[in-house]
């Protein structure tokens, strides 16, 4: 009777067979694999972080003119950066304030707190001295408070009030004013984080916005900083 032999297999160093082709499974490598795809899936699991520093800290900036909200710039010529005011090292923005836009922006070197900071789902209040062309009225404000229709759909109520000019310091430059039109004040606190957003909904109730400073975040407030000042806060 004819026996067939057993197939031989042979390795050898040009031959390299990968741990599926032979049905060979490491329990370490699956176990983590199962563990991190349970995880994944799970809808109770919530997102931890892990960020961890010796010294939280919370900084205070009075954000000037024409200053980018970022510590680096590649343009030619460079234009000032958040880096020509603040040299405490290891802390970053928690959210934007756009580059014509002036006041209160907030940085930290606590993850969580740039988190609870900057992410809008957690709806933070923020409120803005704006100079508008034109004088405001009632009206408007009711308007600006209801919600006012942008290109990207219905803002949220917010809280639109009268302002008289604040006691603040002079933008460098000024702001172009036109002959024979006023200017008035308003207060907005709003609490989405859309691009632009007060800018666009001024514009869209037609009273442009000539200059916009960012008052307050949450409980922090401008205070009496100058422009380029920051304080800081442990946490």
């Amino acid at each position: 009777m004819n026996t067939k032999a057993s197939p031989v297999l042979t390795i050898t160093d040009s031959v390299i067979m990968k741990p599926n082709a032979m049905n060979i499974r490491d329990k370490t490598t699956v176990k983590t694999a199962k563990t991190r795809q349970n995880l994944q899936n799970n809808p109770y699991t919530k997102k931890r972080n892990t960020t961890k520093v010796d010294n939280p800290v919370l900084v205070l900036l009075n954000k000037p003119f024409d200053v980018l909200c970022q510590f680096t710039d590649n343009s030619t010529p460079t234009r000032k950066t958040l880096a020509d005011f603040i040299t405490l090292p290891g802390v970053y923005a928690a959210g934007r304030l756009d580059r014509d836009s002036e006041g209160l922006l907030l940085l930290t070197n606590c993850g969580k707190t740039q988190h609870l900071i900057s992410d809008p789902k957690h709806k933070m209040a923020k409120t803005y001295w704006v100079q508008v062309e034109g004088n405001i009225t009632d009206a408007v404000l009711h308007q600006l408070s209801s919600g006012v229709q942008l290109n990207d759909g219905l803002t949220s109520p917010a809280i639109a009030q009268h302002l008289n000019a604040p006691d603040i310091w002079q933008r460098q430059p000024p702001i172009r004013e036109r002959a024979n039109i006023p200017t008035s004040w308003l207060s907005l606190t709003i609490t989405e984080g859309r691009n632009r957003q007060v800018r666009r909904m001024t514009a869209a109730v037609g009273f442009p916005t000539l200059r916009l400073i960012r008052s307050q975040i949450g409980d922090w407030t401008l205070g009496d900083l100058a422009p380029g000042q920051y304080n800081v806060i442990s946490l």
